[in-house]
């Protein structure tokens, strides 16, 4: 495992069973976004980075009973919690890396990444191989219950112009991946930016 991989795992396991408990208040910010996914009835959709799940319900409502939704993450403990939560109902959980997703090509509708891009150690390489996984005009939706000024003051940090999630700076990165941005909204409550995958 590399040193990206296993700071990430002991960040998220640390904060894995007080992890909802932090943040009570995001699900109907989840709900939301994924409304813009746009999901249909009997769709395939993929949560990425998937942590306590608190996408699933949501996702699982979009696509309904006949559809597939799962959710992938690196950090045993995220997972375990989505379990708890009872999130596993809603969909497979599956760990695993989103640099090396275990998934056919073309396979799925859409990936929903909420807070996941700050925690990738080769952005556009991995975004890249999320893209492999969907089908051509697919969607991503990268997400965060907070915008970047707001997460950047709760995290004691300057906001600065080569954050990776400045609109430039992320539509460059999904351009080089495969990806078009085709909305960006930038809010102290929420931040979305949606992609679609080039034909």
């Amino acid at each position: 495992m590399s040193d990206d991989h296993t700071h990430v795992q002991e960040f998220f396991t640390a904060r894995a069973a007080g992890w909802d408990r932090r943040f009570p208040d995001d699900g109907p910010a989840y709900a939301a976004a994924v409304a813009e996914l746009g999901l249909r009835e009997g769709g395939r959709v993929l949560d990425a980075g998937c942590g306590t799940g608190r996408a699933l319900p949501a996702l699982r409502v979009a696509v309904g009973p006949s559809g597939v939704v799962l959710g992938a993450d690196l950090t045993p403990a995220m997972l375990h919690e989505a379990a708890r939560a009872g999130r596993d109902a809603d969909g497979a959980l599956l760990l695993t890396d989103v640099a090396a997703l275990p998934l056919r090509s073309s396979s799925l509708d859409a990936v929903f990444a909420a807070g996941l891009i700050a925690h990738l150690p080769r952005p556009a390489e991995n975004l890249r191989e999320i893209a492999r996984v969907v089908r051509p005009g697919g969607v991503l939706a990268l997400f965060h219950p907070i915008g970047r000024a707001a997460l950047a003051a709760r995290q004691g940090r300057e906001l600065t112009p080569d954050d990776l999630r400045a609109e430039p700076n992320l539509r460059a990165l999904l351009s080089e991946a495969g990806w078009r941005m085709t909305s960006y909204v930038d809010e102290d409550t929420r931040f979305l930016a949606l992609a679609v995958l080039a034909d």
